[in-house]
């Protein structure tokens, strides 16, 4: 099978005198550069993509060399690989960045190494996105880097020491309970070897998993039991935001309650946390990045907090986490462009991702560290993970720090609370 860079490379060997002459920067030829954006703007992980339009137009302002392609993703992972072919073949881009779950980056980063077109990807845990590309999965001697894909984020070690760090806060019975569904993220969460469960068990933790369960499920009730059975007192999980809040209300109609809710991707928004009304009351989860992040864009020099205010003012509406991610993956890419001489040179692109040191509005980023696993330090870089409490005030939730063990240079707002 030919790639569509197998015949680019062959038909620069027949014409290279002919192509010679295209082979200059964008901004020297006054053509613009090429890039492909995608992220699921419909469907149930939407919420994901809130910031993409004041992201994308501050990016037009900061890079008028810049022609962004952007598709919808609709939530789905054959539309998303669907998508990221139309802008590699139809479209011609040049790179390509994609946002938000495994089941939207890792379609598109493995169509892009298949392409060989660089990609640049963030919002999704990276043992999801490492391991979930693989074509044993379960089996790490066969794991390869890529060439062509890299990323950036935290990993599974970080919410688990996130998580932990905030229940050792409080007093409970170290019995937990897991809400994972049967698509990426919820079957690396639960893995036995790279997972939750044996990190947990190494800290005196009991973990309860009834097992998968699949996206969009509207009864939660054989969960709920198993949990109330155990008598947990904690709930950890990572469900799509309205499986969450389905879960979330039939568990409160049943009249249980734990002390603890720490719960990955459902609870990330404030719109997620509002349509609980007050139960959405302590409720916990990651936080990637916030206003009081004291990091600041090699964009357009922005800080964090002046990043989130730009997005209330313009939109009306609370800031939400993504903000700083899909911020920095066009930092990256203004970054890298600028350090190569034919941007149409995929090769070179990919290989000056990798070269990339950058600070940027979610921190430093580097491939190549010595945090992460051999088999994945080429292709991820590390951002750092604290954990947050959701506060109900007024009508509205602010999300509040209440641990940064894991980052102590990001400062707290409160401790960790039961809730009630």
């Amino acid at each position: 099978m030919f790639t569509r860079r197998d015949i680019l490379k062959s038909t620069a060997a027949t014409g290279a005198a002919a192509l010679s002459s295209l082979a200059t920067p964008a901004l020297a030829t006054g053509a613009k550069i090429k890039l492909g954006y995608i992220s699921p703007q419909s469907g149930p992980l939407a919420a994901f993509s809130e910031a993409d339009k004041f992201i994308l137009d501050n990016v037009a302002m900061a890079r008028p060399d810049f022609e962004v392609l952007v598709k919808d993703s609709q939530s789905n992972p054959n539309r998303a690989a669907e998508v990221a072919k139309e802008l590699i073949v139809d479209d011609g881009v040049e790179m390509m960045l994609v946002a938000s779950t495994p089941e939207t980056t890792n379609p598109v980063a493995t169509t892009c190494e298949l392409e060989e077109i660089p990609c640049l990807s963030t919002v999704a845990p990276w043992q999801p996105w490492f391991i979930g590309q693989q074509g044993n999965p379960g089996d790490p001697n066969s794991w390869e880097p890529f060439n062509y894909a890299y990323h950036f984020f935290w990993g599974l070690e970080d919410i688990i020491a996130v998580f932990t760090n905030m229940w050792n806060q409080l007093e409970t019975n170290k019995k937990v309970g897991a809400l994972y569904p049967n698509d990426g993220d919820g079957n690396a969460w639960g893995d036995p070897v790279v997972g939750f469960p044996p990190a947990l068990t190494a800290q005196g933790y009991s973990l309860i998993d009834p097992g998968r369960y699949q996206n969009l499920t509207d009864d939660f009730t054989a969960q709920i039991a198993a949990f109330k059975s155990d008598d947990i007192d904690i709930i950890t999980g990572v469900p799509i935001p309205p499986d969450f809040t389905t879960f979330w209300t039939q568990m409160k109609q049943q009249g249980f309650t734990p002390k603890v809710a720490s719960i990955g991707k459902a609870i990330l928004f404030p719109v997620a946390v509002e349509a609980l009304g007050k139960d959405g009351h302590n409720l916990s989860s990651e936080v990637w990045w916030s206003p009081s992040h004291p990091f600041s864009s090699s964009l357009d020099g922005r800080s964090s907090a002046n990043l989130a205010e730009g997005f209330e003012t313009a939109t009306g509406r609370q800031w939400t986490q993504p903000i700083g991610f899909i911020h920095a993956l066009f930092e990256v890419a203004a970054n890298v462009m600028d350090r190569v001489d034919d941007t149409s040179n995929g090769d070179a692109v990919a290989e000056q991702i990798f070269e990339t040191k950058l600070d940027t509005i979610v921190g430093r980023l580097e491939w190549g560290s010595n945090d992460l696993p051999p088999f994945a330090a080429r292709n991820v870089a590390k951002t750092p993970l604290v954990g947050g409490q959701w506060r109900l005030k007024g009508e509205s939730y602010d999300l509040v720090i209440v641990d940064n063990q894991t980052a102590p240079n990001i400062p707290t707002g409160g401790v960790m609370e039961e809730i009630m």
